[in-house]
């Protein structure tokens, strides 16, 4: 999120959370090397989607209610409400303080990590960023958006 622009959307911190956490939860390849190997700084499945959700309260109303202040359009809001929907539901079903083996084996958990895809590189795109490059760490999150 280097390249975010950081004044062009009014709940610019919002937006970087939620990238934040649909990069990682789009990524099978961190969720490898950084989930299950428990590697520091990254947080886990149950952290990433309290970014996905906390703020906006994603999973109790839909993304279109924050077009123009956290998504640029629509588009973006369908494609994030999707994720939220995909993962909330595993969540539901393996638990918030499950291992991450238990979300990275739920029968459904490539759909949600394709949807989470999906609204990652939207957002990335329209940011003007390379949706490919590995997540960052959270304390990189924390000082891009000056939380403590």
């Amino acid at each position: 999120m280097v390249g975010m622009p950081l004044n062009d959307m009014p709940w610019w911190r919002w937006r970087a959370n939620v990238r934040s956490a649909l990069h990682m939860l789009s990524d099978p390849r961190f969720h490898q090397e950084c989930w299950l190997a428990g590697a520091d700084g990254y947080g886990d499945v149950t952290d990433a989607v309290y970014r996905l959700v906390e703020d906006t309260w994603l999973d109790n109303w839909s993304a279109e209610k924050y077009v123009g202040a956290v998504f640029r359009d629509s588009g973006e809001a369908q494609l994030v409400d999707l994720a939220v929907l995909r993962v909330l539901r595993i969540m539901h079903q393996v638990g918030p303080d499950a291992p991450v083996s238990a979300y990275l084996g739920h029968p459904s958990w490539a759909e949600a990590v394709q949807a989470a895809r999906d609204a990652h590189v939207r957002l990335s795109a329209n940011d003007g960023e390379d949706p490919d490059v590995p997540p960052r760490p959270l304390y990189e999150l924390r000082a891009l958006t000056g939380a403590a």
